[in-house]
């Protein structure tokens, strides 16, 4: 199939390389265009068999699969004018957590998908998160399925947890990051240990246990377990963690979750206006 993609942002480009590299779709294959048309140089200088297109029009013309990696608010402007060239064999993928399949089967006629990546889909690792539309064909959805299975683990999921599976998923990596910055600078702070050794030590260490994990060799309970022996220096440290994290987690989701239902208001407004005027 020939695959297209409208927006070559952080995650559009993220597609793009890991599609490629992990041998998903050919180059040749691949049909990519960008609001800004230089920002797609990059890519062809990396991948001189794909194609740049000039428009998003141009990308329905050629592709049977079309992701659509743009901002949220912006979507339902980009359908209702693709909506009249969209043939019903075509299949539709937003990688955007506000916006429902429903709703985009609302203005367009074909298959529908919605397919959330993750960063750690760039290393052909981690977990993507698919909903399919009632109308996307098993055709699609198996496809979809494959695709995905090249650069991560797909998994499906229901509307009511897509924020909280994207929070894990796909803003999980820049959560857990910044954790290991800040255990880093309070090392740092606190011991004459370096930054540079520290955080190789921290970067070596956090690989280290996604594979214990990765080969089943622990579970997140048991790993703590082997590792805090009773009465021994990471219990302590536990004790300080327990004290202090508190209900950190619990405020992380409700803000997270403040934030989506925000632009799930802006976007239905878009959609509810369209329904108002016809």
């Amino acid at each position: 199939m020939n695959v297209g993609i409208i927006g070559t942002g952080n995650m559009g480009t993220i597609l793009i390389e890991s599609f490629i590299e992990s041998r998903a779709v050919a180059p040749s294959s691949l049909y990519i265009t960008n609001r800004t048309l230089s920002k797609t140089d990059k890519l062809k200088n990396q991948y001189p068999e794909l194609t740049i297109e000039k428009c998003a029009e141009d990308i329905v013309a050629v592709a049977d699969v079309v992701f659509i990696c743009i901002k949220p608010l912006d979507i339902y402007p980009l359908l209702t004018k693709l909506a009249p060239i969209l043939r019903p064999n075509q299949c539709i993928v937003s990688i955007t957590s506000p916006l429902s399949v429903r709703q985009i089967e609302s203005v367009v006629n074909c298959n529908v998908a919605r397919a959330i990546p993750s960063i750690t889909n760039r290393a052909l690792s981690g977990v993507s998160l698919l909903t399919f539309g009632e109308n996307c064909s098993s055709e699609y959805q198996e496809y979809l399925s494959e695709l995905f299975q090249h650069i991560s683990i797909p998994v499906l999921i229901e509307d009511k947890v897509t924020r909280v599976a994207s929070d894990i998923v796909s803003c999980g990596p820049a959560f857990f990051s910044y954790l290991l910055q800040q255990f880093i600078i309070s090392a740092v702070e606190e011991t004459e240990i370096s930054k540079e050794q520290a955080t190789e030590l921290a970067s070596g260490m956090i690989v280290g246990m996604g594979k214990l994990i990765d080969k089943g060799i622990f579970t997140l309970p048991t790993l703590q377990e082997k590792v805090c022996v009773k009465g021994g220096v990471t219990g302590e440290g536990i004790k300080v963690m327990e004290q202090e994290l508190g209900e950190m987690f619990n405020h992380l989701f409700h803000k997270t979750h403040e934030k989506y239902y925000e632009d799930i208001r802006e976007v239905t407004e878009q959609f509810d206006y369209k329904k108002d005027h016809i």
